[in-house]
């Protein structure tokens, strides 16, 4: 006969070891991956439990890196972000490392300052078929892409698009100097292209905010259905798995 699993009961929370930090269901946490070499992954804690010898266990629901994903790292994933998936497990509390913020988009561009344990989430995703939900999102720029917190983006006072400095030419620098800016289409011949202008998004809180808002709104779609099947063409389909952490 096989041994009888041990009676677990459901703890409210856990106190990190080595640490003073505590932690509750719906927490989100960095756990030791078995390679060194790797990044902590991040997971949110869905239950905790203890047996009755006292070995306390979490159940997690892992989020993935966008070079996790089976399309893999794009140019408008955020250095930062993260793709909450339906993966789940059951893992030893001993592997936590300590405690994560994982933001909304909205939030996580609100931010004076992004810590080092600081994430943010915009998209699930179904680690079997790689499918993300929302499948569709704005698209910014003459380069079409999603937008990407990391990178600075100016706003035309005319159509009051979005563009990378690169894609109209510009150095960082230059864009962060500006204090009008008109895009290409609205701009006369004779117009100059650029004039000194302050219209970029970092620095600005309010336009971070019509940005952020205006992603809701906008016509052009980008289609992670699209960007799939394309990936599928090139790479097996896979799902992306967790090795055991210890």
């Amino acid at each position: 006969m096989g041994k009888a699993r041990a009676p677990r009961r459901t703890l409210e929370a856990y106190t990190i070891k080595g640490t003073n930090k505590t932690i509750k269901a719906g927490d989100c946490v960095l756990m030791r991956p078995s390679d060194s070499s790797k990044l902590p992954y991040v997971a949110k804690v869905e239950i905790i439990e203890s047996d009755s010898r006292g070995t306390v266990k979490v159940r997690v629901r892992w989020y993935y890196r966008p070079e996790e994903s089976i399309g893999g790292r794009r140019q408008f994933h955020g250095a930062k972000e993260l793709f909450l998936s339906d993966h789940y497990d059951l893992q030893s509390a001993d592997t936590i490392e300590g405690k994560c913020s994982v933001h909304s988009f909205k939030t996580y561009t609100k931010l004076d300052a992004v810590g080092t344990d600081d994430f943010f989430c915009r998209f699930e995703y179904n680690s079997s078929t790689g499918a993300f939900n929302p499948d569709r999102v704005a698209v910014y720029c003459k380069c079409e892409m999603p937008y990407n917190p990391d990178d600075l983006m100016i706003q035309c006072e005319g159509c009051t698009d979005w563009f990378h400095p690169p894609c109209i030419e510009l150095t960082t620098e230059e864009a962060k100097k500006l204090d009008h800016f008109f895009c290409q289409s609205c701009s006369s011949q004779d117009q100059k292209k650029l004039q000194n202008s302050h219209a970029a998004s970092r620095p600005s809180e309010t336009k971070v905010h019509q940005l952020v808002e205006a992603m809701n709104k906008f016509d052009i779609l980008f289609s992670f259905q699209h960007l799939l099947a394309v990936t599928q063409k090139l790479t097996c389909m896979s799902s992306c798995k967790r090795e055991n952490i210890s």
